[in-house]
């Protein structure tokens, strides 16, 4: 085999191919693993998201104790500090580029938790533009547990001090508000739900976003068909070398 493969000049194409078909089989393979992964991950934060809230003191425990608690349904008391809401830029499917408004929460032990409240447009960044959002008194809030951010490469530095944020940096939004003021902090965010509605709408809850990229699938048929490809060129290569009587 291997003579006739070498009277045909045919040896290291053969190799190169058997070369880059395992290679692109692994990789479609690596793309299938990683499917499995994320399904099961999917699953795993719908059954989070959509599960009965747990209090808040339960999942600070299970914070502490290194359990993971992204996405896990809470609920939690308090009184928000209004005057020392965040601002952190987002964008809407609807209205487009705007705000989360990030206000802490604090609670009958004075301690703080950071609570997304949710969206607003540009329009309305001004609290007192929506002040019959603005709830006073203690207010049961329940969301989605979310630690804080790291940054991307691409992503800007926060403008502390034009309260411009975009990515969420728990401690120094702490920073901000409080200064040197020793706090309690809840090592999490909460990303409030869309009900109940607060008062004008807005800011309006229900910001996570649950529905992770999943192109997995897609990309291991990408590599699977470029294996098949490649056999199918070399084939193709092959009998044209074989007809050759020159050959």
């Amino acid at each position: 085999m291997l003579t006739t493969l070498k009277s045909k000049s045919l040896l290291w194409p053969a190799i190169m191919t058997l070369v880059g078909v395992a290679i692109l089989i692994g990789l479609g393979t690596w793309q299938m693993q990683r499917l499995a992964w994320k399904q099961g991950l999917l699953a795993d934060i719908s059954q989070r998201a959509h599960g009965g809230p747990i209090a808040l003191a339960r999942a600070e425990e299970s914070e502490r104790a290194a359990e993971d608690i992204e996405y896990l349904r809470v609920k939690g008391k308090g009184q928000f500090l209004h005057d020392k809401e965040r601002h952190l830029f987002a964008f809407d499917s609807k209205h487009g580029a705007g705000y989360h408004v990030i206000t802490p929460l604090k609670r009958a032990d004075g301690s703080i938790v950071f609570v997304n409240r949710g969206y607003v447009p540009p329009e309305l960044k001004d609290p007192a533009k929506r002040e019959a959002g603005q709830i006073t008194g203690t207010v049961e809030i329940v969301g989605l547990a979310r630690r804080p951010e790291e940054p991307g490469m691409f992503t800007p530095e926060n403008n502390v001090a034009g309260n411009l944020w975009y990515w969420r940096d728990l401690g120094a939004m702490a920073a901000s508000v409080f200064g040197q003021e020793t706090r309690p902090l809840v090592p999490f965010f909460i990303d409030a739900e869309v009900e109940p509605r607060v008062p004008g709408g807005w800011p309006t809850g229900g910001v996570t976003r649950l529905d992770l990229p999943n192109r997995h699938l897609e990309y291991a048929i990408t590599w699977y068909g470029l294996a098949a490809a490649l056999i199918a060129v070399f084939a193709a290569y092959a009998v044209s070398r074989w007809r050759r009587p020159d050959a």
